[in-house]
């Protein structure tokens, strides 16, 4: 590893599966950090079982969640299991888990569980519904809490039935939050020598992703909806436009646009006419603003569109995933790494999108089910070799 990786020093047991809180760490894990990610014996994370592309306990959904990670197999229910964790606590500035409600009390992941043995821990729990609450000990995954929150009856055509996002939105937010706390929190065990705990959801996260729409509803009394061709709520034209050949979003965020939108569309007059004039008045009239403009868009292609309005009116073509890979932008932004995987072959994943100047980021695939179990156990724990082949025979590791 590194010494110019900046996260050099931080060293994280992990308990986490499937996606949220394994993608947050593997980019902690690229940036240095020392991410150890504890899976039971037998299975393991079910992640390694996702298909397509899932074999011999691992998988490309695997790999691409776990980047950098080391393994871990150990029992955390078994008595003996739990005397290993807490041997391995003191070596390390974190433990992380993206478990239901009580289970990280039932299985000693608790600040609580751990002070007396390391004051400094930061202890990080990211869950569904929280630590709290009523629905606390429910299992809360993506789709659930996008139902919850109000996002699917956000997402789709006004005549349609609700949609969810097409990527996790709501695992990849609330991990992203649960690592901004962990670090927070590290800072200041830094500072004062006193860890704590972390209560980050994705409810809550959710929930506070709303916003604007949440402020207008809960203040004003404003019941946001589903919006024609995705449409902005209140800015217009802020959209998807159909074209001849497929489909532009455009973006009139700021006046400005608005006024060099007409301007290369060949229709100055729609900025002076007075229906049009100004947010509010668009938005009042969104709907005979919208014909005109639909109208306008289907005489050119994406490209021809592109070639006109780009740098000068915010827009952008509606890519397939396949498309978005292959863009320019994505290449000069270095976003597509390489990989190598004893089974896999040449794996490309996307790369770590911080970008902090003199530092290169580590990227390295994920570990096999328990691949590092005993060099961590010795180098961490202090455990020798018959301690070790003890703790494999009780199944423990």
């Amino acid at each position: 590893m590194s010494d110019a990786l900046p996260l050099r020093d931080v060293r994280i047991l992990a308990v986490s599966q499937l996606g949220a809180g394994p993608w947050a760490l593997s980019l902690l894990s690229d940036l240095g950090a020392d991410v150890i990610k504890l899976e039971p014996p037998g299975r393991g994370d079910e992640a390694r079982y996702v298909p397509p592309f899932a074999e011999g306990g691992d998988s490309l959904y695997y790999q691409a969640l776990n980047r950098g990670c080391r393994g871990l197999t150990l029992d955390l229910r078994h008595p003996r299991g739990q005397e290993v964790f807490r041997r391995l606590v003191p070596s390390c500035a974190a433990v992380y888990n993206n478990v239901r409600g009580g289970e990280p009390a039932r299985l000693g992941l608790t600040y609580q569980a751990l002070r007396a043995v390391h004051p400094a821990i930061v202890c990080c729990s990211l869950s569904g519904f929280g630590q709290t609450g009523p629905r606390a000990n429910e299992p809360g995954y993506d789709f659930l809490v996008q139902a919850y929150t109000g996002f699917m009856a956000l997402t789709g055509e006004p005549e349609g039935p609700p949609v969810r996002s097409g990527v996790s939105v709501v695992d990849f937010s609330a991990g992203l939050v649960s690592v901004l706390g962990l670090m927070i929190a590290l800072r200041r065990a830094e500072d004062t020598g006193v860890g704590g705990e972390i209560d980050v959801s994705l409810y809550d996260t959710a929930l506070s992703m709303l916003n604007y729409l949440a402020s207008w509803s809960a203040s004003r009394g404003v019941s946001p909806t589903r919006t024609r061709a995705s449409a902005h709520q209140s800015v217009v034209p802020a959209q998807t436009f159909e074209t001849a050949d497929g489909h532009i979003v455009v973006m009139c965020m700021k006046e400005k646009f608005w006024e060099r939108l007409c301007e290369r569309l060949g229709r100055p007059d729609l900025s002076t006419d007075p229906r049009f004039e100004g947010f509010e008045r668009r938005s009042e009239n969104r709907e005979a603003l919208l014909s005109i403009l639909e109208t306008e868009f289907r005489k050119r292609t994406n490209q021809g569109w592109l070639d006109l309005l780009r740098g000068v009116v915010p827009c952008g073509p509606v890519y397939g995933v396949e498309e978005a890979l292959a863009d320019e932008h994505a290449d000069a932004r270095n976003m597509l790494v390489g990989v190598d995987h004893p089974a896999f072959g040449r794996l490309v994943q996307m790369a770590n999108p911080i970008k902090l100047s003199g530092v290169q980021p580590s990227y390295r695939r994920a570990a096999t089910l328990g691949e590092h179990t005993d060099e961590i156990l010795r180098d961490l724990g202090g455990f020798d070799g018959s301690e070790i082949a003890d703790l494999r025979r009780s199944g423990v590791v």
